[in-house]
């Protein structure tokens, strides 16, 4: 009996989980899609109020529309792939390549957003002898971006952002992206890769984002049969890292 008892218990409490992240998924899909949509509202009512006659406003009010609607079919994506991701629907084309060139070309396709807030991305020095990964390049780019793109939102004017790059087994490679930005409470460690999952510092600052990259970060790191983690530490910087497979003849 006392078995049986403490069997059910666990499934009552595991059903109360569940029911927990049902409720906060759905709250969260909710402000991301109401945010966009309510200014697409606002916009629109304006310019039908009459503003649309007023060549000082339309044209800006038209472009911050076109703005919210590009948001929007941002997020649309995101939950389409995520959804594909989740019932395993990936494919994946493996290649040989060199990972410091891809970390390379990432950090070049993100220049503008980095200059913009004088944030210095690159290698990390000792990390710089070309190491061979075996895995699908355009989907490691995908979260080379996602990750590089956050540190860039989550950083400090005059910043870094590192990636380094170590053997490990002899049949993995490491791979580490660092910032030096604004850190992360402990206790949202666990949670960080759950869809829309947002701290509250992140929310504030991040309004442009759909809240599933880091999610969509996992699945394609598990899709390799890898593993992926962070470490961070409020007001000094985060890491997050995976492992490849090294190169397969």
């Amino acid at each position: 009996m006392e078995a049986w008892a403490e069997e059910n218990k666990q499934e009552i409490e595991l059903l109360r989980r569940n029911e927990q992240f049902r409720r906060e998924f759905l709250q969260n899909l909710s402000h991301e899609f109401k945010t966009p949509v309510f200014a697409i509202q606002g916009y629109v009512d304006t310019l039908l109020a009459g503003a649309l006659a007023n060549p000082d406003v339309n044209k800006r009010f038209l472009e911050k529309t076109a703005k919210n609607v590009d948001r929007l079919t941002h997020l649309l994506n995101d939950l389409d792939e995520i959804s594909s991701l989740e019932r395993g629907e990936l494919t994946l084309y493996k290649t040989n390549f060199v990972i410091q060139e891809l970390v390379k070309d990432v950090f070049e396709s993100l220049s503008i957003k980095a200059d913009a807030n004088h944030i210095h991305c690159s290698i990390k020095k000792g990390c710089e002898s070309p190491l061979t990964v075996f895995a699908d390049k355009e989907k490691l780019r995908q979260v080379f971006t996602n990750l590089i793109e956050n540190s860039i939102k989550y950083g400090k004017q005059g910043g870094h952002i590192t990636s380094s790059m170590y053997k490990t087994d002899g049949k993995h490679i490491l791979i580490e992206i660092t910032d030096d930005g604004i850190g992360i409470n402990e206790r949202h460690l666990p949670r960080l890769f759950e869809r829309f999952y947002r701290t509250d510092e992140g929310r504030s600052i991040d309004v442009s984002g759909s809240g599933l990259g880091l999610s969509i970060c996992k699945h394609i790191i598990e899709a390799h049969g890898q593993t992926i983690h962070v470490r961070s530490t409020e007001a000094v910087g985060t890491t997050v890292g995976f492992t490849l497979d090294a190169r397969k003849d």
